[in-house]
């Protein structure tokens, strides 16, 4: 196989949150060019958010998703009461753990049934897989309608909730509406572990990465609203030493700024990285689900990261249980938050991975900077690299794949990562030379 000479272009990704492409070429069995191509216009969110208040980004910035709203909402508050030197605890932080969970399990569950499951079980859609197995896609629904009643519940609406401000919230829940989500997720916690155990039995192709794990680090909880900024191979920082250890930079091919270490290496963020960094923070029902699926412990194939996905949304219906259990109605929806000079950052675990805001503000509260730094951008060069350890591996002979199944395994090499919820869409034409 190593005569080959494969050219893949696909000058329009189409079904994408935003606009992009993927070219590869091989020469003479050697990869010579591959670019994960994001030419999409800037968006200009960071620089509208400038000469605006501080109390505003919460609600801006929450347009910059559908699928995830609430994780720029967190890291964006993160950020600007750390300014302020206020700090959100309490009843009020557990109702931002909840609303968090419920993006986790909505953003999730899509993506396992109707966007990743399909690449493993021969199904060009979701639609199709529904016909084949509807008893799972209703609970896959079911699941995801959950998740977004919860974000309803407790941030006004399920998709760009108006409810969250600096401080906490506009309005703090009734007992009896959190008390009316006991008996769906108490259905949903049965059928997030059915769903893990589904894609478990699922066949993995082969591939061993090499990345460094980053994540954020709670000292008690399974990382989701805040935390440190860690890695599998010793990194331990504030997230406002970020700029101290990552760097964005410009590519020719790409709009999208990529993330790395100052040195030049790679990293993951995400949920293979929340994994790795965080066993020890696991709840017990998962760690031995984890254990029975042959997944406790680092997981190095990215084709297996469908499962942790699924632990991911069981750590998540936990979550909003014991909340619900424990709560208690706050006196206040939310602390003052007064306006102050200063620089911020703030970090969140989006599905995706660690996402990252930075402002700087004047006395009167005035943004005079911000800066977004989404986990899709950072796991670019990551996923770059995936293609090239899988084609090479292919290249050399291993394993017995044709053509047709090469483009499908690149297409799954992509979508292992989520980067977004329209990026998972079968995208690739192949064209080889022999």
């Amino acid at each position: 196989m190593t005569h080959k000479n494969i050219d893949f272009r696909v000058p329009t990704l189409t079904r994408v949150e935003g606009e992009g492409a993927l070219h590869l070429t091989v020469d003479d069995g050697t990869i010579s060019d591959l670019r994960l191509e994001i030419y999409e216009p800037p968006r200009f969110f960071e620089a509208f958010l400038r000469g605006r208040t501080y109390r505003e980004p919460v609600d801006i910035t929450a347009r910059i998703c559908g699928i995830c709203p609430v994780a720029y909402q967190m890291s964006a508050a993160n950020a600007l009461e750390r300014i302020s030197g206020v700090t959100v605890d309490g009843q009020l932080r557990e109702l931002r753990r909840l609303l968090y969970a419920g993006e986790w399990i909505e953003s999730h569950v899509l993506h396992i049934g109707f966007l990743h499951a399909p690449d493993f079980l021969a199904a060009d859609s979701g639609i199709e897989l529904a016909g084949r197995h509807p008893e799972l896609i209703e609970q896959v629904l079911r699941l995801k309608q959950i998740g977004n009643t919860i974000m309803e519940v407790v941030g006004g609406r399920p998709i760009h909730p108006v409810n969250v401000r600096l401080g906490g919230f506009y309005r703090a829940p009734e007992s009896a509406e959190l008390d009316a989500l006991v008996e769906p997720l108490a259905w949903a916690h049965e059928a997030a572990i059915e769903l893990a155990r589904w894609v478990a039995g699922f066949d993995f192709p082969e591939l061993t990465v090499d990345h460094e794990f980053v994540s954020l680090r709670h000292p008690t909880e399974y990382p989701m609203l805040d935390g440190r900024v860690v890695s599998d191979r010793g990194l331990d920082i504030d997230p406002a030493e970020f700029d101290g250890v990552f760097v964005e930079e410009h590519v020719a091919h790409s709009t999208a700024l990529h993330g790395r270490r100052r040195d030049g290496s790679i990293y993951l963020t995400g949920p293979l990285a929340r994994w790795a960094n965080n066993q020890d923070r696991l709840p017990p029902t998962v760690a031995a689900l984890a254990r029975e699926l042959g997944v406790s412990g680092v997981v190095r194939n990215p084709f297996r990261s469908i499962i942790v996905r699924s632990l991911e949304v069981l750590i998540a219906v936990e979550q909003a249980q014991q909340i619900i259990a424990d709560y208690v109605r706050p006196a206040d929806p939310a602390i003052d938050v007064p306006p102050a000079e200063g620089v911020g950052w703030g970090a969140s675990e989006a599905p995706r991975g660690v996402l990252f805001h930075r402002y700087d503000t004047d006395a009167d509260g005035i943004i005079t900077d911000a800066r977004i730094i989404p986990p899709t951008a950072q796991n670019q060069p990551a996923i770059e690299d995936d293609l090239r350890t899988l084609v090479e591996s292919f290249l050399a002979g291993h394993g017995d794949l044709d053509d047709h199944e090469l483009q499908h395994r690149c297409e799954v090499a992509v979508r292992n990562h989520d980067p977004c919820i329209s990026c998972a869409a079968h995208f690739l034409t192949v064209k080889v030379n022999e």
